[in-house]
């Protein structure tokens, strides 16, 4: 963020000495006419000066953003977390590893002031991992295995996106950091590593099993998102809606109109199965 900062302060500086010395430049000319042209190459002294001047702050800008790329790419002090990031066409899969582990979307949770080694992967394509107000950008490379650290020293939601084109719903293919404190962490992780209590649900199973997985039923579905703790999250559709039950419902219904070409069909429902299904998906929390 401070690098950011400081050059973009840099250009503008750079942006308000020239424009005066262009003005200064223009006003001796329309002051001296021809006779400025005729004295010959005096004027390349500044030239020289300004080349020399540009080239120092060149070098110190490149300086400074190898040491502060050095410092991101470092580990952190202290315990570290360890999360698997993959990367799907167009959304995200995060992976808890552990005795209790387990698999949210699209939504991360990190403690505050506490190291995460991120394990970056895709299961497609060439996409990106940036989450610009904690860390720079890593590339999810199909066969290739990422890493990379990044730490949240206070409590808030930080937006992530894919900065990697990788298709035709490549804007729509953010996710969200959410550092807590490690208490609030502790809490949310203990309840994401509950199984479903509820049951299944045939219609739900039917529908959806195929490519959802509720922990604790009979859908165990491998190719969307893990919908055991749906309730919990924020945002669905890898950030494209807000996560209420009307929304919900119109993902589900008018998936293709919302985000075209994702791997999510439109389901043709009538008024009793969508009920049924809107008050199923309402237990998943």
């Amino acid at each position: 963020m401070l690098l950011g900062w400081i050059f973009t302060g840099i250009a503008l500086a750079t942006c308000a000495i020239v424009a005066v010395l262009l003005l200064i430049a223009m006003r001796r000319r329309r002051a001296g006419g021809d006779a400025l042209v005729r004295e010959g190459s005096s004027g390349l002294k500044w030239v020289g000066i300004g080349a020399g001047v540009s080239t120092a702050i060149l070098l110190g800008m490149t300086v400074y953003a190898l040491i502060v790329l050095d410092q991101v790419g470092n580990r952190p002090a202290g315990d570290a977390i360890e999360v698997t990031v993959t990367a799907y066409d167009w959304w995200w899969k995060v992976d808890y590893p552990g005795a209790n582990g387990f698999t949210t979307a699209n939504e991360m949770h990190i403690p505050v002031g506490v190291p995460v080694r991120l394990h970056l992967e895709s299961a497609d394509v060439i996409h990106a991992f940036w989450v610009p107000m904690l860390a720079g950008k890593t590339q999810a490379i199909p066969g290739l295995h990422n890493e990379q650290w990044l730490q949240a020293d206070r409590p808030g939601v930080y937006a992530g996106q894919c900065t990697q084109y990788c298709g035709v719903q490549h804007a729509h293919m953010a996710f969200e950091v959410i550092a807590e404190t490690p208490e609030r962490y502790a809490a949310w992780k203990a309840a994401q590593a509950a199984v479903h209590t509820g049951g299944g649900d045939k219609l739900f199973v039917s529908r959806c099993g195929g490519c959802h997985t509720v922990r604790g039923s009979e859908a165990a579905g491998q190719h969307g998102p893990d919908l055991t703790h749906l309730g919990s999250r924020r945002r669905i559709a890898a950030g494209a809606l807000q996560n209420t039950p009307d929304n919900l419902m119109e993902w589900i219904t008018h998936a293709q109109a919302i985000k075209p070409g994702n791997r999510m069909p439109s389901m043709a429902l009538d008024g009793a199965e969508a009920e049924q299904l809107k008050t199923f998906m309402a237990t998943l929390q």
